[in-house]
């Protein structure tokens, strides 16, 4: 994970000219408005989130707890725009980058459960493009869930901050669309055999979007939302936009404390220099692999269900086994199953713990846990780092566990 964050924070920052720094966000523990229901019980959480902010100079965050499928705790931090006047509610929306890799695999093994998918079906029995290395022929559904599908940002470098090659080399009008970006990576060589590497992947996720789309015959968006975010009550999440005039009223501001500009992406001003956190970025392309936008609440609930004591809802539990096994011929402690970082954990080491992490440098850093013991959480930042430019969602990790392990009796 640090290896693709690593990564993603020098190619955004190679991609954007830097300008002057904007002013601290920081402001005392006692001034940070907190909206959301008071829970006594789980006090831990609001003492840790208010220091945090504190420390880390944080504009706005939002957490949000579940315990064995039912959301128990929801709360908004800081303010929801750059002029202060308007507090994080526990539905304010953010961007939430990777932890949209979850939602998509879980569309994916929908699917596979309709058996309108199979996980080793080759991609293109869903895609039509045309490719230049025949080793696309052998990547399958299965490789694009587990990043195994050969392509390698550390080696070829990610096609995400590529936009404007993307457009001149395809002849393509901006803003550069999800399809674009992936035509455009599968008319190169993959660097890898397909199966044999774990290297980190954004454009597989955007592979399976369009596998979706061609299995479901609905858009990814469409797809997603009837048949993942519904049925577990997570109602308001759509794809973001980067047009800050397009995003709906509940959508929290993004902080870069660095200022950074760069060619903007979108019309009617792509090519002129604006804040790379609005249209410097492709946001509304990252879509399958990093494009929506949620409360912390709605990530819960989708978490959530997981957890229910009778079962999950949303995928049977010959699915829910596919997406958290191990790969085979993977030998490491942590590995990625289908959209979740896994390991083993509890007494005996008979339970997991799953999770995935989001970054966009800058402006978005966030977190989505489901512990062995039934417990989920979400966190989400308006800001990748803090001022040492370390990233806020490594930062709460530990410190998350450490507050719901002091938690005493939960409601």
């Amino acid at each position: 994970m640090m290896n693709r964050r690593t990564f993603l924070s020098r190619a955004v920052a190679l991609s954007a000219a830097t300008g002057a720094p904007r002013a601290s966000q920081t402001i005392s523990r006692s001034a940070i408005p907190v909206s959301g229901e008071i829970v006594a019980e789980l006090k831990p959480f609001d003492e840790l989130m208010l220091r945090f902010m504190e420390r880390n100079d944080v504009p706005a965050c939002s957490l949000a707890v579940g315990r064995k499928g039912k959301l128990v705790y929801a709360r908004g931090f800081g303010f929801a725009d750059a002029a202060r006047t308007r507090p994080v509610a526990p539905d304010s929306l953010f961007r939430i980058a990777s932890v949209s890799k979850p939602i998509t695999a879980v569309a994916v093994l929908q699917l596979v459960q309709q058996k309108k998918v199979a996980l080793d079906d080759p991609i293109l029995k869903y895609i039509r493009v045309p490719v230049n290395d025949p080793r696309w022929r052998d990547v399958t559904v299965r490789h694009c869930l587990q990043h195994r599908s050969g392509m390698d940002r550390e080696k070829s470098g990610d096609p995400i901050v590529k936009v404007r090659q993307i457009a001149q080399d395809l002849k393509v009008s901006f803003p550069v669309r999800a399809v674009d970006v992936m035509r455009w990576t599968m008319g190169r060589p993959l660097d890898h055999d397909p199966g044999t590497t774990y290297a980190y992947s954004n454009i597989g996720y955007l592979i399976l979007g369009r596998v979706i789309e061609a299995a479901s015959e609905e858009t990814y968006e469409q797809y997603v939302k009837r048949s993942v975010l519904e049925p577990v009550g997570a109602k308001r999440m759509e794809i973001g936009h980067a047009v800050p005039s397009q995003r709906p009223a509940s959508e929290v501001f993004y902080f870069d404390r660095n200022g950074s500009k760069s060619p903007s992406v979108f019309p009617p001003n792509a090519g002129a220099i604006v804040p790379t956190v609005d249209t410097g970025m492709n946001i509304d392309g990252f879509e399958a692999h990093g494009g929506w936008i949620a409360s912390a609440a709605d990530l819960v609930r989708f978490a959530g269900d997981f957890d229910r004591p009778e079962g999950p809802t949303l995928l049977n539990p010959e699915s829910v086994t596919a997406m958290f096994e191990r790969p085979a011929g993977e030998t490491r402690e942590v590995w990625y199953g289908c959209g979740w970082q896994v390991r083993t954990a509890g007494p005996g080491g008979r339970g997991r713990n799953t999770w995935h992490g989001g970054l966009l440098v800058p402006g978005t850093s966030t977190l989505l846990v489901r512990r062995w013991d039934g417990l989920s959480w979400a966190t989400l930042f308006n800001t990748h780092s803090n001022p040492k430019g370390e990233f806020l969602a490594d930062l709460i990790d530990s410190p998350l566990h450490g507050a719901a392990d002091a938690v005493t009796h939960w409601p």
